[in-house]
This record gives C-alpha cells, structure tokens and sequence, in this order.
C-alpha cells in the first residue's frame, strides 16, 4: 500500500511546460492570417509548425492558389527580417549568396551579402534556377552558415526558408534532387479551394477592393519569442512507445514494395520534431499518436520515391504513405 503512495506522490499530472503564452500569440497569427486567406487552415498550420520546429517548407501548388501571399503574410505577423528572391534560369549562386567587391577606399575586397541573409527567405519557384544555383542552397539550408572566399558567416536565427514550385509546368524548370528536397521539412501541397471558399475569396476581394492585403495584418511574434518557443517545443514529452511507432512507419517505407526509396533517419527525425510542433500548437505538452500521423505526410511524401508502376498506374506517394501509416500498429 505504502509502495502505491509513493508511486503516486510521484506523479505529476500537471502541464510540464507553460504553453499558455505560445498557444496566445499562435491563435492571434492565425486570426490576422484569416483576415486574407480563406480556408488552408492545414496548411496554416503546416507552416507555422515548420516555423516552430526550425524547419524549411517547399510549398506546391497550381499558380494562384496563394503560395507566396501566404509566405508574405506569414512573415508579416514575426517582427524578423524577410527577404523574397525570384528563382530564373540565369540566376548566379553569387546573387543568392553574395560576392566579394573590391573596395577602391582601402584597396581590399569586401564581402557584400545577399538577400539570403535574412531570417525568413521567400524562393519563387525554386525549381527554375539551374543545378548549381539550386546546390548553393544546401549548406545554407542545413547549418544555418555559409562558406565563402575562404570565409564562413554564421546566419542569424530564426533561419527559414519557404520556396514555392508549380508542379504542373515543367518547361524550362530544373527538377529538385533528392539531397535538397530532404532538407524540407514539409513539402505542402496546397489544392484548389472549395465552392464555399472560392465565394468568399471573390467576396473577401471585392470588399478588400484596392487595399493592401499586407496592411490588413499585424505583427505578432519578435524574432526572441520565436527563438525561445523552438527551445520550448523541444522539451515536449514523447513516450518510447511513440519513438518506436515513428520508427516503424520510416522502416516501412524502406520495405513497401509500392516505393522505390524509402525515407531516411533524417526523415524519423524530422517527424520527431514536427510531431512536437503539432502538439505544442494544440496546447499539450505531450505527442499523441494523432500528432505524429498528421507530421508523417508532409514529412514523408517529398522523400520518398514510387516505383515507376505504381507511378504509371497513378498512385501517389501520399496514397502509399496513407496506406502505411494504417497498416502501422498505433501504441496503446
């Protein structure tokens, strides 16, 4: 009996981690957001837990559907630097990353930065610049520096990127390779509204008439409160039997027989985190079983390949992933 009371003493059944102050500011984004966008709550949600977790987005989507006013308006409600670079055929990694001037003055060169020395970087349509301008991202992306003329410069945190793709005109584009998709944390594939929504986007335009939709938001969030919601999430609770679920939905993309490549232990780390990230946006300080299925298919879809069969016969890499995630035993 005295074996039990103690057991129990020892039981905190309190919330661990005050996320009072970050569900606040999270609820306000959204509102302001609302004030524009109609509907896309997922997708709202996608990015502001890639922003919580420290993580890229690759945004796909037919023209018009609002990629890069949501990515506007997103980094008009954090108080951070923003900069939005246009992807072209003939972009230079110099004009990503920046170049070394010569300075008449003092007769020396001077390293000039480019826009990507921001905190949240806007790239149109990613898959337009050629290889080598594509590649000058990778560093960038996944360390947060950039090595240049023998010199290395640290970037400024937060550090996100969101790029947007158009999947359906391919001429004249540069197919993303898989190193670079992997460094997405999510890749969101945002769909055409539904008749309800499409009405109230015509209605919510005509109101708007010629005002600034940017003006119609406010700022939430400084780029301090960012930083320490990140180190927050981080100490969300995830049980074993959580860690073990997240890895066997990973190691069976790897044996599908449907998926050419199966995803990678990035991949089960990168659900770990946005899992964290899903939680916290709903107020626990805790991952549920529903938290890690709703990180698995933005995480997964993008790093993983179908066989060309399946490709053939029009099965997607969602449709697969769906499959798995219910053929997965959830943890009791």
């Amino acid at each position: 009996m005295s074996e039990l009371n103690t057991t129990n003493e020892n039981i905190n059944f309190e919330t661990r981690l005050d996320l009072t102050p970050l569900l606040a500011h999270i609820t306000t984004i959204k509102q302001e957001l609302e004030n524009v966008i109609v509907g896309q709550h997922k997708m709202i949600d996608q990015l502001l837990v890639a922003i919580l977790s420290n993580g890229h987005v690759l945004l796909e989507g037919v023209p018009g559907v609002a990629k890069t006013i949501t990515a506007k308006l997103i980094s008009k409600t954090l108080n951070i630097g923003f900069s939005r670079i246009q992807f072209t055929p003939d972009l230079m990694p110099s004009d990503i990353l920046g170049t070394s001037v010569f300075n008449l003055k003092n007769s020396e060169f001077e390293f000039k930065k480019g826009p990507i020395f921001s905190n949240l970087i806007l790239i149109d349509e990613i898959n337009r610049a050629p290889a080598k301008t594509q590649a000058a991202l990778f560093e960038v992306m996944e360390e947060r520096q950039i090595s240049i003329d023998g010199q290395t410069f640290q970037l400024e945190t937060p550090f996100l990127v969101i790029a947007t793709q158009n999947p359906i005109e391919q001429e004249g584009t540069y197919r993303l390779p898989e190193a670079q998709l992997d460094r997405f944390l999510f890749k969101i594939t945002i769909d055409y509204p539904k008749l309800d929504e499409e009405i109230a986007i015509i209605q919510r335009e005509h109101q708007l008439q010629n005002q600034d939709k940017l003006n119609a938001v406010k700022t939430i969030l400084s780029a301090e409160e960012i930083r320490n919601y990140q180190s927050i999430i981080k100490q969300i609770v995830v049980e074993q039997n959580l860690l073990e679920y997240i890895a066997r939905i990973v190691v069976n993309t790897r044996e599908n027989a449907f998926l050419y490549l199966g995803a990678s232990p990035r991949a089960s780390i990168a659900i770990l985190n946005a899992s964290k990230g899903f939680a916290a946006i709903r107020g626990r300080d805790f991952v549920t079983p529903e938290d890690i299925k709703d990180a698995a298919i933005p995480v997964l879809q993008h790093r993983v390949i179908v066989t060309p069969e399946r490709e053939m016969e029009g099965i997607s890499s969602v449709e697969i992933i769906k499959q798995i995630i219910e053929t997965v035993e959830i943890p009791r």
